[in-house]
């Protein structure tokens, strides 16, 4: 009995592994002259990446940095990560991003599980590396990262970057290697317990690159990123890689800047300088942007920004589609690397309004070869009516195949060959996926499920509100009862009634069930967010858990 048959190998054939360096090529080629920025301190072109790629390589080997040692990283956005995002898993080592928002404890468990023995360090954190420096159990060796130019180092620094890089070689060969090499790694910040660490390797990340591009670059007209954007994250490097956002601008060779630390007036002072038409970002920081006075003299026209770690809320996507920008929704998590889906709009949908706004507040559609599901509890499919909800599994070539130092952690996560994300959504009759909550973030009241972001929603659409956060807390008679936590716009008055008035509309309509409506509603100045900006729901439980 005859099976499938593999191609037989010429013995000098090129076996063209998928490794990240296999990326630069076709810019380096292409586009050598195009520009990458780091906010107003440099300016250098694709060459000179190329370059200082070699030598970073290079004294870091000469530091000992071998392949399949860790090299920790603790930077701003800047051109100096991406050079570490190409030389360090290119020399057959690990990446590690550490999250600098991260409690102390956290980064000093992150940075000793991850088994890390260099660390790179920008000069704004050596107060913070003081104090933990004792408690690193594995790293070595230290170099410092800094921009004012300093004339010393400090004691036990193997020196400064620029110092190292400008006595190296450019000329570091690259090897070939298993495309299944491990290239990086971080850690999740999940809602409890510790954080996890989260690996991928080169096939997983160039994959990711390709898929990306290819969904990104596929659209017809709304959300197309091509060969003349130019490119910005306004996701922190350390996390999820940026979205992979910088290795998929770096293939197609477009101008990149990279703002450093994120400001709402440096960020608007780049786009207008620099001309910035592609970013991506969590919901707070595009509110933020959008809030701040600088906004007004700034043509945000045409600039494309994903949004996501958060869902796109109805008042946000209309005030920047209001100032030109073509907002739209994406969706995936630290395990996916991150990329599952993006909600482009389908050709032939009015814009601005109905549905467009509808379809840009969706997780939107899986990108190439991703095989996403929404299920019931036997792992059947729902009904793709928008409507029946069910839990989001997924698989694609770029997950994470499980946590680091956590096996049952990692068996749950693949539960029945498919990664369990732990969202709850549905899915219409076009393929467009509609996250519907967390499961951890269901409210049970009297035996009932309510949707938290359904209520959030809601809510969010009155008038007076900023922003708003829906908690469970605890209730001797229900169980549990929704609690909205809201950031009023500057202006208004804290008015419990006109919420609820607003609240008792859609129930009225049988949007949502009467059980839904809260008892009471909680006014506060700002509502707490984790350390990638989404809004800490573990931090705000807490908080109000005696809230009666």
């Amino acid at each position: 009995m005859s099976g499938p048959k593999l191609i037989q190998s010429n013995s000098s054939a090129y076996q063209y592994p998928l490794l990240i360096k296999q990326l630069l090529h076709v810019p380096l080629e292409t586009r050598p002259e195009q520009e990458i920025i780091y906010s107003d301190v440099t300016r250098q072109d694709y060459w000179t990446l190329r370059h200082r790629i070699g030598q970073l390589a290079s004294f870091l080997k000469g530091a000992g940095v071998e392949a399949g040692s860790t090299v920790a990283v603790m930077d701003w956005d800047s051109h100096r990560y991406l050079e570490c995002y190409f030389a360090i898993p290119m020399m057959g080592a690990i990446l590690m991003t550490a999250n600098l928002r991260l409690s102390q404890e956290q980064i000093i468990y992150t940075l000793n599980d991850s088994g890390a023995k260099t660390l790179l360090i920008n000069a704004e954190f050596l107060e913070l590396f003081a104090s933990i420096r004792s408690q690193l159990v594995n790293i070595d060796c230290f170099i410092l990262l800094d921009d004012n130019e300093i004339k010393s180092v400090p004691r036990g620094f193997l020196g400064e970057y620029e110092d190292l890089l400008s006595n190296s070689s450019p000329d570091f060969v690259f090897p070939d290697f298993d495309e299944n090499t491990w290239a990086t790694t971080f850690y999740t910040t999940g809602t409890t317990g510790l954080p996890k660490g989260v690996s991928f390797s080169h096939r997983q990340l160039v994959l990711h690159t390709l898929s990306a591009a290819s969904a990104l670059t596929s659209a017809p007209d709304q959300g197309r990123i091509h060969r003349d954007d130019v490119y910005m994250p306004m996701t922190p490097m350390y996390h999820v890689h940026a979205w992979g956002m910088p290795y998929v601008a770096t293939m197609l060779g477009l101008k990149q800047v990279y703002p450093g630390r994120y400001t709402a007036e440096g960020i608007l002072e780049l786009i207008a300088r620099e001309k910035v038409s592609f970013s991506h970002g969590v919901p707070t920081l595009l509110q933020m942007i959008l809030s701040c006075p600088a906004v007004d003299d700034v043509d945000l026209n045409g600039w494309k920004v994903i949004v996501g770690g958060s869902s796109l809320s109805r008042g946000l996507a209309q005030a920047a589609l209001e100032r030109g920008i073509d907002v739209f929704g994406g969706y995936g998590m630290s395990e996916t690397c991150p990329l599952l889906t993006l909600s482009h709009v389908k050709a032939g949908v009015p814009r601005g309004h109905g549905l467009d706004i509808e379809l840009r507040m969706t997780a939107g559609l899986p990108i190439p070869l991703v095989d996403l599901r929404v299920v019931d509890k036997d792992m059947r499919d729902v009904a793709r009516d928008g409507k029946t909800a069910g839990a989001i599994v997924a698989r694609a070539p770029w997950l994470t195949q499980g946590y680091m130092h956590n096996q049952e952690a990692s068996e749950q996560l693949w539960l029945g060959g498919y990664l369990h994300t732990n969202d709850i959504g549905v899915i219409d009759k076009d393929g467009y996926l509609k996250i519907t909550d967390r499961v951890k973030d269901m409210i049970k009241t009297g035996g009932e499920w309510v949707s938290s972001l359904e209520l959030e929603e809601m809510i969010a659409g009155h008038v007076s509100v900023s922003e708003v956060a829906v908690i469970g807390i605890a209730d001797p008679k229900w169980g549990e009862r929704p609690l909205p936590i809201i950031v009023l716009k500057d202006g208004y008055p804290a008015d419990e009634q006109a919420i609820r008035k607003h609240l008792r509309e859609y129930a009225i309509r049988g949007v949502i069930p009467k059980f839904a409506l809260p008892d009471r509603i909680a006014f506060v100045e700002k509502i707490e967010k984790t350390s990638v900006g989404k809004v800490d729901k573990k931090l705000l439980r807490e908080k109000y858990r005696s809230a009666a």
